[in-house]
């Protein structure tokens, strides 16, 4: 019998994860990892309510549990980096900084400490043996695959952790709550950035950020508004630009941080929007390298929900790559991640990925107009 410590968050799938393991005759104990600890606008500590759903759901289950605190590591190695990437004019992701500095690093050593065989977490991803090796598996549910945000693990974490519900529908597992009569078994997914919650946005970066008002201008020259700092808009933005009249709506086509400067054009197929080659660093593959010789074919995705496109990947130095696209992508941002898939022995394997360094010419730049009449033959 394995000890398994269950990262338990105070939802859904953490808590049906947890009931599968002590199913599979695992020793069960379970973790609440606490990050934050900031009351929103009405007084509410959402982890609060968090902890008090663990203690409710580890009762049921009749689990041991306990609570640890990861605020100061979280602050220094996930917010102060999202803090630091919005002043740069980047859009980060804190979900994949989380995973890769707090979830499967100081978790998974405070896991480990405490005595535990595993450490468990209620992600949509699997892991199997393929070819000799572990390999991160998309999860079974494509609707809810969170693979995009574990691209940093890599295969020693891989041999300590345990994905219960990876092989489960989402629907399933709220069936299994349910029949339980577990207390997250109606609660909603949580979305959005954690310590934002349901704040605005806006006004919750403008307390870490000093912003002041520049212009919207078309990539001609031409001021078409004003905004209130280049750092709040990312490419492909069309919602809170604040610019109307009659025609297409605007989208954000790139920023010049240096002039607090936000480009936009009319129309969600504008040319400047597009592009089908980038470079990208800080490579993180499962495997601990590139798969195989470059140039090496796979697909990839430049954003959580897009489906898988086709791809070239050459390498173009010791940690930086080249990415070639058999179809135009858009709006492709810097600082975003770009996640590699390939088959094997019929699964969905997530390779790894990297951090886009920046994108190739636009097709407004080279004078050319997308073929958008294609589409990639991977749509998984």
């Amino acid at each position: 019998m394995s000890m398994v410590v269950c990262g338990m968050s105070g939802g859904v799938d953490s808590s049906v994860a947890a009931h599968l393991l002590k199913q599979q005759g695992h020793e069960v104990v379970g973790l609440f990892m606490k990050n934050w600890e900031e009351k929103d606008e009405n007084g509410v500590c959402s982890s609060e309510k968090d902890w008090q759903d663990v203690e409710r759901v580890s009762q049921k289950l009749n689990l041991s549990y306990h609570s640890m605190e990861f605020v100061e590591e979280y602050r220094d190695q996930v917010f102060a980096h999202f803090v630091k990437e919005y002043k740069e004019g980047h859009t980060p992701n804190p979900d994949i900084l989380c995973n890769r500095e707090i979830k499967f690093k100081v978790f998974l050593d405070k896991a480990m400490e405490l005595g535990a065989d595993y450490l468990a977490t209620g992600h949509y991803c699997r892991k199997k043996m393929i070819g000799g090796e572990w390999r991160l598996v998309k999860g079974a549910d494509p609707n809810k695959d969170q693979t995009y945000f574990l691209y940093t693990i890599t295969k020693d974490i891989l041999d300590k952790v345990l994905f219960p519900v990876g092989e489960l529908l989402k629907p399933e597992v709220r069936k299994v709550a349910t029949e339980l009569d577990l207390a997250t078994k109606d609660k909603k997914d949580s979305t959005g950035i954690c310590f934002i919650g349901e704040r605005n946005f806006r006004e919750f970066l403008s307390q870490y950020i000093k912003t002041q008002k520049g212009s919207f201008k078309t990539l001609k020259g031409e001021v078409v508004g004003v905004h209130q700092g280049a750092c709040f808009f990312t490419q492909g933005q069309r919602k809170g630009l604040g610019l109307g009249g009659q025609g297409a709506p605007w989208f954000v086509v790139g920023k010049d941080m240096a002039t607090n400067t936000v480009f936009v054009e009319r129309g969600e197929e504008h040319p400047a929007l597009y592009a089908d080659e980038l470079w990208a660093n800080e490579l993180s593959f499962v495997s601990g390298s590139l798969p195989l010789e470059s140039p090496y074919r796979c697909r990839a995705k430049i954003r959580y929900r897009q489906p898988d496109q086709d791809c070239t990947v050459y390498s173009d130095g010791p940690d930086r790559i080249k990415v070639v696209f058999d179809v135009p992508q858009r709006a492709i941002a810097q600082r975003q991640s770009i996640v590699f898939y390939t088959t094997m022995e019929g699964e969905e394997v997530c390779l790894g990925g990297a951090m886009i360094e920046k994108s190739g010419a636009t097709y407004y730049e080279r004078g050319l107009i997308p073929d958008l009449s294609k589409t990639s033959t991977s749509d998984h």
